[in-house]
């Protein structure tokens, strides 16, 4: 199918064949209300990068789009100078942004959030992970968002490091949840229990969390009874080596800058869009309402990291939500940023496990909703077509003269594999169930 469109043009850093010849991409932010400083990605702390740098802009807090420059060692200013005008140039950014300081319009505190809004469960899950979890941890915790409460589950866990890591240092702030079955659906499904907001939102553990994505998240809930889950950006956290860079030109995980949304009920609406539902968004960004994520019976178990399914729990949660009459809103304002694969080898291993993912997405949808049968082997002819034309885009007008070599080849094995998984772990998991 055409789920796997992952392209961002923009964020593309032109990677070379091999390794050695990469020159590594330093990523940071650009808020054009401040254009005389540079954050690394969620805002961490300021920086003064040189060499090949990919900026996120801003302007008023709000992304507009991703630009390149390269900064002189000890010449930030030049770097800095030389991204705003990448900015106007490419992003078209209004004049007012580059006006004097006292003439630009700035946020003054943290936004004001309506009293309507949404409480939110934050559900993060993790498996032997303690660092990268520290660091997400960190970030999320800056929330300005009043109603937030943040869940870690703790996925089959070998020793003690992560309730540890809760005890010790986010004992008032976190509710920790030990999940011992592996699996990433059965963590989130863990979470999904636990949750006490009006939405459930899931991250991963190994992303940095912008501050306003809570409340980014909350407010399309808060604006829309009809919309049921909420998607958001995804951007890379570092392009340090070929591998990362690769999987950004190969699509990686953003959707892009403009807000959209999705609905059955639209008259032109994609048919294939009921199954090709990796279009709405990324599991490493994503919320629901609570009551209907339980309604429709969380994720597959059968599905997910942590079982040979390797993937796509999000998707069939994604195709339940949406099949069943309700909207699905993509909102760029709720920023992550994610950590890629740094080797060829996992970066591999990733493009192999989407399209294993997306194959076992479809059975399960298939096993869940027999009634689909029909409708989507009619319509697999024209998903294949589109997979394969999205693929040959890639090669062929991707960010640079190089093709990419492999991948599409490796994610259509892994499809074809998919189903083989979904059926063989949910037999595995009967039999353990019933003891055999």
């Amino acid at each position: 199918m055409d789920g796997y469109d992952r392209r961002t043009p923009a964020a593309c850093p032109r990677p070379v064949a091999r390794e050695s010849l990469y020159t590594p991409v330093r990523v940071v932010e650009l808020d054009l209300d401040e254009p005389g400083r540079l954050h690394a990605p969620g805002g961490l702390g300021p920086v003064d990068p040189d060499g090949r740098v990919l900026a996120l802009v801003r302007l008023h807090g709000h992304p507009l789009g991703l630009v390149h420059a390269t900064g002189t060692a000890g010449d930030p200013a030049t770097l800095r100078r030389a991204l705003v005008e990448a900015a106007h140039r490419e992003l078209r950014v209004p004049a007012l942004s580059t006006a004097t300081p006292a003439a630009r319009p700035r946020r003054t505190g943290p936004p004001r959030v309506p009293a309507d809004s949404p409480t939110v469960t934050v559900v993060v899950c993790t498996r032997n992970r303690p660092e990268s979890l520290r660091t997400c941890l960190d970030s999320l915790l800056r929330t300005d968002y009043p109603y937030v409460e943040v869940v870690v589950v703790d996925n089959a866990p070998v020793g003690t490091a992560t309730r540890d890591l809760i005890d010790t240092c986010f004992a008032d702030q976190v509710r920790y949840v030990c999940e011992p079955l592996p699996g990433l659906a059965r963590a989130r499904n863990a979470g999904l229990a636990a949750a006490r907001g009006d939405v459930c939102a899931f991250a991963d553990d190994d992303l940095v969390i912008d501050r306003g994505w809570v409340a980014a998240l909350a407010e399309p809930f808060r604006a829309d009874d009809r919309i049921g889950c909420v998607t958001g950006l995804v951007l890379p956290a570092e392009l340090d080596t070929a591998a990362q860079a690769v999987l950004e030109r190969y699509g990686g995980y953003s959707r892009g800058f403009a807000a959209r949304s999705w609905s059955l009920r639209e008259k032109d609406a994609d048919p294939l869009l009921r199954y090709s539902v990796g279009r709405f968004g990324s599991g490493a960004n994503m919320a629901f309402r609570t009551d209907l994520l339980r309604a429709v019976g969380g994720f597959d178990p059968a599905t997910g990291a942590g079982t040979p399914a390797r993937g796509g729990e999000e998707l069939y949660a994604f195709f339940s939500v949406y099949n069943g009459g309700h909207d699905i809103a993509y909102q760029p304002d709720a920023i992550v940023w994610h950590r890629h694969p740094r080797t060829d080898e996992a970066l591999s291993r990733q493009i192999f496990n989407f399209g294993v993912g997306f194959g076992a997405y479809l059975t399960a949808a298939v096993a869940h909703r027999p009634d689909v049968l029909a409708d989507l082997i009619r319509r697999l002819p024209q998903g294949l077509w589109r997979w394969q034309a999205v693929h040959r885009r890639r090669a062929t007008e991707g960010c640079g003269p190089e093709p990419v070599p492999g991948l599409g080849r490796r994610e259509f094995q892994g499809l074809l594999y998919g189903p083989f998984t979904y059926l063989y772990t949910v037999w595995h998991q009967r039999g353990a169930r019933t003891g055999e």
